[in-house]
């Protein structure tokens, strides 16, 4: 179900979207190489936890057993953290997180390179960046999820790479994955009509290579199917008639005009 927030409840969430971008900030901080996932992990918990009822949303949901998914090279989404995985020079690791404040959810991605990592790299990240911007600016009173995911999808493909197509942005608030979906692809004016007081999680997850993918052993770990490297960038949004004001940032956002 679709729910329209009130301005309390957007107010909690933006007060959770700033403790949860501080927290992406205070990883990108400590990645290097020779850190390990579980180290980054811990350090997002702590930090979390030190904020006055704050909790990590990830942990316990679905049975996760971390605060954060931190997934390494061609791995997608869903990496979970571990003490035996040390991140190397030229490694990309993708950060998933997500802050509860007064059961209401904020939820963000960033995927970090670990030391040098080539020009071909940066501008993997790069082109993802570009296209959370764009479905970003799509994201308008009016609009439908089809305007987010065809905007993805162009800066995404234009580049020559390719878009995860079974793994969506939601809706989110009171529940972590609330409706709609928000697909990275589509066409405009197709999929769910965008209205003041939705709050959704915009994420691009794109593949240096083929869009397949496959879900490892662990049952959690989604990977590129043929190796590829894929980069993943997400931030909460609010459906506002001034435009999308973007909810996980350390400062409220001016909305996009």
């Amino acid at each position: 179900m679709i729910t329209i927030k009130s301005p309390r409840e957007i107010e909690v969430m933006a007060a959770a979207g700033r403790i949860l971008a501080d927290t992406l900030a205070l990883l990108d901080s400590h990645v290097r190489p020779g850190v390990t996932t579980g180290d980054l992990d811990l350090l997002a918990e702590e930090f979390i936890l030190s904020h006055v009822g704050a909790r990590p949303s990830f942990k316990g949901l679905y049975d996760f057993p971390k605060s954060l998914c931190t997934s390494i090279n061609n791995e997608i989404v869903h990496g979970i953290p571990s003490d035996n995985r040390e991140l190397h020079e030229g490694d990309i690791v993708s950060v998933d997180c997500g802050v509860a404040l007064e059961d209401l959810h904020a939820d963000s991605a960033a995927t970090f390179p670990v030391g040098d990592v080539g020009e071909d790299v940066e501008r993997l990240l790069a082109v993802t960046r570009e296209a959370l911007d764009a479905g970003i600016a799509a994201a308008l009173v009016g609009n439908h999820t089809g305007d987010i995911g065809h905007a993805v999808q162009q800066v995404a493909e234009q580049a020559g790479y390719s878009v995860v197509r079974e793994l969506v942005g939601h809706g989110i608030g009171t529940s972590f994955h609330e409706e709609p979906q928000v697909p990275n692809f589509g066409k405009p004016g197709r999929g769910y009509r965008l209205t003041e007081g939705m709050t959704i999680a915009i994420e691009p997850m794109v593949n240096a290579g083929r869009k397949e993918i496959r879900t490892l052993r662990d049952k959690w770990t989604v990977v590129t199917a043929d190796g590829s490297l894929s980069a993943h960038f997400e931030h909460t949004v609010l459906i506002h008639p001034d435009g999308p004001r973007l909810l996980t940032v350390i400062r409220t956002a001016t909305p996009v005009e």
